[in-house]
Parts: structure tokens; sequence; C-alpha cells
């Protein structure tokens, strides 16, 4: 090779790596944003499934690159589970659940809740039943979900009518089961939550003998997975944004609402709105109120054993 053509060659090279670099530098500004997905698991009634319905929260997270995948859960026990084990990050529950997921060293937060809403459970009773008030329980069957909101309900009652759980008979069952030894007259009460408890008091006439009120909270939590709640701050953000946005539709929209909840459900529009309109509107981050209702939970479980280790409800909470 002459000393012309190898000098050609060698700034034909150097050009093309200088061409080479520019690309390089270029497609690194072009690079598209990393997706993120966010697997949420929902239950049939609530929040969760409104928004899914709606189809808000997709548009709400396009800009920050999030892939929104819907998981349905039969209850809360197992979409924690879910959590748990990664399946899903983020997720909707009551009270209970995440109490017995803490005590089995679930790495799940609390990010936020909906007000307490204290008349969507309650304790109920045949039409026809002879039962009056929480004084006529003493020797009666009460039905109800072992662990769950109810549970604490049924223990505050008792206190505050001075009887204990020995005073009566505890049967415990899922709600379907429950319902139908209700019907049967197989028990005498039923501690139950909305919507079953809607569902009971038009479709078979049940009679309310107490609420929640006054005695309990009831709220809905809504809980993340740690490591994911600490890597995506701003994501979940922009969910609880969401979320808040949605009961405030949901409060001036009822019937709109229940309507959306008739097919995943498979109650009427009826039962549906008379369950929303005992809903706590408005949902905002975790407060120092709410941690410490929710501590008085989790030891009432534990002084009942219903957990087999005292939780503190703060080390659930993501560091500030």
């Amino acid at each position: 090779m002459s000393t012309i053509q190898a000098k050609f060659w060698a700034k034909s090279l150097l050009l093309s790596s200088v061409v080479a670099g520019a690309m390089m530098m270029s497609g690194c500004g072009k690079k598209e944003a990393e997706t993120v997905t966010l697997n949420i698991g929902f239950q049939k009634y609530g929040l969760l499934p409104i928004i899914k319905e709606r189809g808000t929260l997709e548009t709400a997270l396009k800009n920050q690159s999030v892939h929104v995948k819907w998981v349905e859960f039969p209850a809360g026990p197992q979409l924690l589970e879910g959590l748990n084990v990664g399946s899903v990050s983020l997720g909707e529950a009551g009270e209970a659940p995440p109490i017995f997921a803490q005590a089995a060293n679930s790495n799940l937060v609390y990010i936020a809740n909906q007000p307490q809403a204290p008349k969507a459970e309650a304790l109920i009773v045949q039409k026809n039943s002879a039962i009056q008030n929480i004084q006529d329980l003493k020797g009666k069957r009460v039905v109800l979900n072992k662990g769950s909101n109810v549970h604490y309900l049924l223990l505050k009652l008792l206190q505050a009518n001075n009887l204990k759980l020995d005073d009566i008979q505890v049967v415990y069952l899922p709600p379907s089961d429950a319902r139908a030894a209700f019907e049967k007259g197989a028990v005498d009460a039923w501690v139950i939550w909305d919507p079953f408890f809607a569902a009971a008091e038009q479709q078979i006439g049940a009679r309310v003998i107490a609420t929640g009120e006054n005695l309990v909270s009831n709220h809905q939590f809504y809980l993340a997975d740690r490591k994911f709640a600490e890597q995506h701050p701003d994501v979940l953000k922009a969910v609880v944004n969401e979320l808040n946005t949605t009961t405030q539709w949901v409060s001036q929209h009822q019937d709109e609402a229940a309507k959306l909840l008739e097919k995943p459900t498979g109650l009427s529009s009826g039962i549906l709105q008379s369950s929303i309109s005992r809903m706590g509107f408005g949902v905002q981050p975790i407060s120092d109120e709410v941690v410490k209702k929710q501590q008085d939970v989790a030891d009432a479980f534990y002084n009942q054993k219903l957990i087999p280790n005292k939780i503190n409800i703060q080390a659930a909470l993501l560091a500030k």
C-alpha cells in the first residue's frame, strides 16, 4: 500500500469513529424512559374496581411511563399474600388483613387510607328475631369472618355491654357461607360489612342491632410493597391523588358508581348505592391518629390470641 493510500484509509477510519461516536451520543439523548409496571391487586367491591372501570389511573400515570396491570383477588388476606410474594405492588384492604400480614413478617407498608366508615359494618339478625339488643346475644350463635374488621367490631360491642366472647357462641365462616347459615336459622346473628350487609338488609329484610358507629373506625387502607414504595415514590403519590379524586367523584355520582360495580359484584344498583352511601370519601396519606387507631385493633387481636405476637404498626410505615 502506498503512503498516500495509507493516509487516506487512516483519515477514513478516524472520520468513521467520529461519526459513530456522534450517533451513539445522539442515541443516548433519544433513549426512552424506562417503563415501570404497577401491578394492582383489587377486589370486586370498593374504590379500585371503580377506578379500573373508568380507566383514569392509566391516564394519570401515562407521563411517568407507568404500565398498569390489574390483578383480582377474592378478599383482603389473599391480596396481601400476593403483595408479600411480589405478584402485586399495591392493593386495598380493610383494617384486619394488614395486621395479620404484618404479624407474619410481610414486607407491606401503609400508604394511605379512606376516612372511617363505621356505619358500613353491623351486627344483624333476621327480621322476625326475638333479639332486640346486644344483651340478648347471651348464649346465642353469632357468625362472622374470623380475623376480619367485624371481628374487632364484635369485641367492641361485647365490651361496651359488659359481655365477653365466652358469653356467646362464636361461629367462624366466610361471608357466603355465613349468609347461608344466617338465612337457614343455623345462627342467631351475623356480624358483617358492606356490600354483604346492604344485600342482607334489602334482599332478606335483615334487622340491624348495632353498627360500628361510636365504637370502631373501619378504615380502608391502601398498601404497597416496601421496595416498590421506596423506589417509586412519585408513582405512589400520583396513585393517592387519583384515589382521592375518584372518591370525590363517587361522592357526587353515587348512582353512576353503583352501575360500574353491578357487573363485578353481581349485586343490584340499589344495594350498591346503599353501600356506597356509607363509604368514607377522600383518600389521604396515613396520619398519626390513624396509626394509633390501627394499633388499637392490632393490640386487641393480640390480646385475644388472634395473632401470635405483638406488632408495632409504626414499623409498617415508610421513613419520613
